[in-house]
């Protein structure tokens, strides 16, 4: 089938009997782009092109834009999502004063979220680590288990958990009562500590005055007093004497830069302040690594760090990394065969020496998530065999799942029925089964037989089977798909609550891009092979499907599609795109195919850009839903996406306003969801637009994918499998990138992720074949 260029209308008869003359010679074809039946409608353009934004002002988009990671308020590199608190809800703070930036904080008087009590048992974990930084000094062991003080410190917080006697260092911490013992029926596993059901809990409240000492510091430095509310949150009740003895504090609050920081640091130390302040690098460092975590890394090697602080006029990097790791601002890990000995340092060429690890820098959080996760995994696969499940379906799936507690499953959106129809087939033997997924989305697509839950409300306790008397879930199976949506810290959470003996399906397909937190959590459990893996034969129908295969594998092939099911519409620059992706939207989609309005989602790289998010969702708001936007932009009727949680959106519709904050009505929710005010410019964005990190793990009668010329740099195999898979019924591409998405797709995988997973994997588990 041919693309019909603009100008078109490929209603009319004429379109169906005329050849389609390309319309721009020197844009005629874009290498091997997948062709459709005619686009729904391709009336010309006139001049009118809706006022892109700037590019140069808003920056182009990279790979780095689809980092979709909102990290508690931690700002990011103008990124994918609106999943989380950072600044403008943009993911990049574009310079200015750290006071537009992240300034919000939550109401004291909120209904607690299921954001909150998800993460409540890793807030626990970290400020007991907190509280014991300065005990740290020694080196970690790459793709091993933690040692030193590190592994000390893991050790009493799991001795703390599990009602043992924690070792002298760590004597001021109170154990719980000890519960008791518990393998469920056969096979046994090893047993392992257990923490407690999550315990909902709201942002930190601060006490009046605490506020008002920070904001007294913020003044007097020159920074703005809006930050002093989150300053609080983030540093405590003495914040304002913590910013005063170290202003560089200040880069802990998300949206603040650190040249930001260097000029409130400047205004209170005067002559004091220098590039080589430790304080100045031990915050550095620590920035620099938080800022990675949005990127997806959960560790990042040395001599990355040391670079960076080098293009930050520090003047000794490596003494930096050294006193940074020496004060437990960062750990270190190295492979045991590398460290020097008698606790020697190393010479500084001798780690890029020939055959040895780079050395890698990583925040607690990241440390004791991947190592908890790995041992719970382990704990898992060594659970052995289970003839209760040799009369389950489907077979291959059910077989893998009798012979060990831990399984991976691969394949694409119609392979998902399998680990569903597994779940049915346990229910029907009377074992309890749950099926989890990432998104209120996903959960409505399986329909309301299957019962599905989201992994957040499995979390928090507001869905799904519930817990046994030690926390853990009162299952015999948990499916959960979607799973290369889950980021190390969410995962270390679910599989700790995995009773031992329930069996775990990890279900998802490995060519969408990852999650939108730290980790590559299915990727790095697919590489390790310590569990059976199980590949659907399933594929998915239709030209979309066979389109979206052909991605995956490396290929950008052309398809028939009869039923106009795939649609590519031509466009020269970024105005036209945003005006084809408003007339695809609002008249040509529902006309002609008789998908409405509402059931049909626009994907685009970044938020920035002439062609972005933000430059989308102005044209469609003011094709759709006009209005004065009377609430920080917003009127009701708008469609926005709500970042709940980082690296989560839910996707609602404004229902109204007032003093407590923008009330909605999000989807899955039978409650009005209220954002406080001073949230709602970092939390909120129109969702007629989303990204695609964004946009995984749900899915849209039809998808409209844009492409301008400027988004080249954020394409990869991984973005475009992701984008196109969208839709269920119908896929339009509006498409401006020429050469670019073939060579995306043929020579760019996603972006690699620094992470420790896999190796403490296969330190800890046995390989097994597929």
């Amino acid at each position: 089938m041919t693309a019909h260029p603009r100008g078109e209308n490929p209603d009319s008869p004429a379109a169906e009997t005329a050849p389609a003359a390309p319309a721009r010679p020197e844009r005629e074809t874009a290498g091997p782009v997948p062709t459709a039946g005619a686009a729904p409608d391709a009336d010309a353009p006139e001049a009118e092109t809706e006022a892109s934004t700037d590019a140069g002002a808003e920056g182009e988009t990279t790979p780095d834009a689809e980092a979709d990671v909102h990290a508690e308020g931690e700002g990011a590199p103008d990124t994918d999502g609106a999943e989380g608190t950072e600044p403008g809800a943009d993911g990049k703070p574009d310079g200015g004063e750290p006071g537009a930036e992240g300034t919000g904080a939550e109401g004291t008087g909120a209904e607690v979220s299921e954001a909150a009590a998800e993460l409540a048992a890793q807030r626990e974990l970290r400020e007991r680590i907190e509280r014991r930084k300065a005990e740290r000094a020694e080196p970690i062991a790459s793709g091993t288990k933690l040692s030193g003080r590190a592994a000390d410190l893991l050790a009493a917080v799991r001795a703390v958990e599990s009602g043992g006697k924690p070792p002298a260092a760590f004597e001021d911490s109170p154990a719980p009562v000890a519960a008791p013992d518990r393998s469920a029926p056969p096979p046994a596993a090893p047993p392992r500590p257990r923490t407690g059901q999550p315990v909902p809990a709201g942002p930190r409240v601060v006490a009046p005055q605490a506020v008002a000492a920070a904001r007294a510091v913020l003044v007097e430095g020159g920074a703005p007093e809006a930050l002093a509310v989150r300053a609080a949150e983030v540093l405590g009740e003495a914040a304002g004497e913590l910013l005063r003895e170290d202003p560089w504090r200040l880069l802990a609050v998300p949206g603040v830069r650190p040249e930001q920081a260097d000029g409130f640091a400047r205004a209170l130390l005067g002559a004091e302040c220098g590039p080589g302040d430790p304080r100045r690098t031990d915050a550095l460092v620590g920035w620099l690594l938080e800022h990675a975590a949005l990127r997806g890394h959960t560790a990042l090697e040395e001599t990355a760090v040391r670079a960076a602080l080098a293009e930050r006029s520090v003047p000794d990097p490596e003494e930096a990394v050294r006193h940074a790791v020496a004060e437990g601002a960062v750990l270190d890990f190295r492979d045991e065969e590398d460290e020097e000995p008698d606790g020697e340092e190393p010479e500084p060429d001798a780690e890029a020496g020939a055959g040895k690890s780079p050395v890698l820098l990583g925040l607690d959080r990241y440390a004791l998530a991947e190592e908890s996760l790995a041992d719970g995994l382990a704990r898992l696969a060594r659970s052995g065999p289970d003839p209760r499940w040799a009369r389950a379906a489907p077979p291959e799936l059910a077989r893998a799942v009798a012979a060990q507690g831990l399984v991976a499953h691969t394949g694409g959106e119609a392979a998902r029925a399998e680990p569903v129809a597994l779940a049915r087939a346990a229910r029907d033997l009377g074992l309890r089964a749950a099926v989890a997924v990432h998104s209120e989305n996903g959960r409505r697509g399986l329909g309301p037989e299957v019962g599905a839950v989201t992994v957040a409300a499995l979390l928090s306790g507001a869905d799904g089977p519930g817990r046994d008397e030690e926390g853990a879930f009162a299952l015999d199976l948990l499916v959960v798909l979607d799973a290369p949506q889950l980021d190390v810290e969410a995962a270390a959470t679910l599989v700790e609550s995995v009773p031992d003996g329930c069996r775990l399906v990890l279900s998802g397909d490995p060519h969408v891009l990852p999650s939108a937190g730290a980790g590559r959590v299915f990727g790095d459990l697919l590489a390790a092979r310590v569990c059976p893996q199980v590949v659907s034969r399933t594929p998915d129908p239709g030209p979309i499907g066979e389109l979206v295969s052909a991605v995956g594998v490396g290929e950008l092939l052309q398809v028939d599609a009869p039923g106009r099911e795939v649609v590519i519409v031509p466009v020269r620059d970024a105005g036209e795109a945003v005006h084809r992706a408003v007339q695809l939207v609002a008249d040509s989609v529902p006309r002609a195919l008789g998908v409405p309005v509402e059931q049909t989602q626009v994907i685009t790289v970044g938020h920035g850009g002439s062609a972005g998010t933000r430059a989308l969702n102005a044209a469609l708001k003011q094709r759709l839903n006009p209005g004065p936007g009377r609430f920080g932009g917003f009127d009701p009727g708008d469609r926005v996406a709500y970042a709940e949680a980082p690296g989560r959106t839910l996707q609602g519709r404004v229902v109204s306003a007032d003093a407590e904050g923008l009330h909605l009505h999000c989807e899955g929710r039978p409650e009005r969801v209220v954002v406080p005010k001073d949230r709602v410019e970092s939390a909120v964005r129109h969702g007629w637009a989303l990204t695609a990190h964004q946009a995984a793990g749900m899915r849209w009668p039809a998808a409209v994918v844009v492409l301008p010329g400027d988004a080249v740099g954020g394409l990869s195999r991984a973005w475009v499998y992701t984008a196109f898979s969208r839709g269920e019924r119908h896929l339009s591409v509006v498409h401006g990138v020429d050469q670019a998405l073939a060579r995306a797709v043929a020579e760019v995988p996603d972006q690699e992720r620094v992470t420790r997973l896999r190796g403490l994997l296969e330190a800890v588990g046995e390989p097994v074949g597929r």
